[in-house]
């Protein structure tokens, strides 16, 4: 069971779930808990997927930092090959994974206890991951987070919609534009604070996944991929990531509101590599005094990701 506290100075809820301690850690592959369970598998012996093959799994969290009936925290498996990626999967399976995202969101943000859905996948060791299987997570938080309640507060400052305006910004701009497409558009915002951070957002208003069309969906996994293979083609490695889904919170009363105060659909990728051996590590600056200082201009950024972009096709 986890434990909520409120941090005074900060402003923000601090979650203690200590049952986490003891999750399972960069097992080998012959014991991972999201490979298929293999025919011939002794009594006990399976894995948390009881089935010898699958597309894509869903299930709760063994080791959750939100649960009924306070929130909610799913894990996302992409394929049951334990060597594939994001990145590799099919475009077929992309946009399938996209559906399943939409209906989680849905599912989730139907219930009482979930202020907001946030999805989202680790991927490497740099960033904290602790299995190798290609997945990712969906928390369904009992409260409004600390970033979205900032974007929500940047609609309000502004008086209408601030992705809109910082995409209309970054279009008119165009020097770190890294993928146009007719429903999505993705750049390295002009004021990145990770190296290589990027934004994939809908063209159109999209409040959630939920305002998408099938089109639409299926150009947002396709932009996804090409960043994903751009970063791994970057430095000619596996590019280590946090991929975070921005959406409109799912509270009662939380929903549309005047002037487009209501979210917009957009995924926001932080990678820690500054250099393809060099990490950017949140230092003193930026956890004492909540600066970012970066190493890397985001135009530099955005000419080396449009050039991966291209070599990785």
């Amino acid at each position: 069971m986890s434990e909520q506290r409120f941090n005074e100075l900060r402003g923000e809820q601090v979650v203690y779930a200590i049952h986490r301690q003891d999750r399972t850690f960069l097992p080998d592959r012959e014991h991972c808990p999201l490979c298929p369970t293999r025919p011939g598998t002794p009594p006990g012996g399976e894995t948390e997927i009881p089935f010898p093959a699958y597309e894509i799994a869903v299930f709760d969290n063994r080791f959750p930092a939100f649960e009924h009936p306070h929130g909610a925290a799913e894990v996302v498996v992409y394929s049951d090959d334990h060597d594939a990626s994001f990145g590799s999967l099919s475009p077929e399976r992309a946009e399938a994974l996209a559906w399943v995202w939409r209906h989680r969101y849905r599912e989730l943000g139907e219930r009482p206890d979930v202020d907001y859905v946030f999805i989202f996948e680790n991927r490497g060791v740099e960033v904290g991951v602790t299995l190798h299987h290609p997945h990712g997570q969906i928390y369904g938080y009992p409260f409004l987070p600390p970033v979205p309640a900032l974007e929500v507060a940047a609609d309000e400052r502004l008086g209408s919609c601030a992705t809109c305006a910082l995409l209309a910004d970054e279009l008119a701009a165009g020097s770190r534009v890294l993928h146009d497409s007719a429903g999505v558009i993705a750049y390295v915002p002009y004021a990145a604070r990770w190296p290589h951070e990027v934004h994939v957002t809908m063209r159109q208003h999209r409040a959630s996944l939920l305002d998408c069309s099938a089109g639409e969906l299926r150009e947002l996994a396709d932009a996804l991929q090409r960043i994903v293979h751009g970063y791994d083609e970057l430095f000619n490695r596996p590019f280590p990531y946090v991929m975070a889904m921005h959406q409109a919170p799912t509270a009662s009363g939380s929903g549309p509101t005047p002037a487009g105060l209501d979210g917009h659909l957009h995924v926001e990728f932080y990678p820690p590599l500054r250099s393809a051996e060099k990490l950017k590590y949140l230092a003193g600056s930026e956890q004492g005094a909540g600066t970012f200082i970066s190493d890397v201009l985001p135009e530099e950024s955005a000419a080396e990701l449009r050039e991966a972009i291209v070599r990785a096709g």
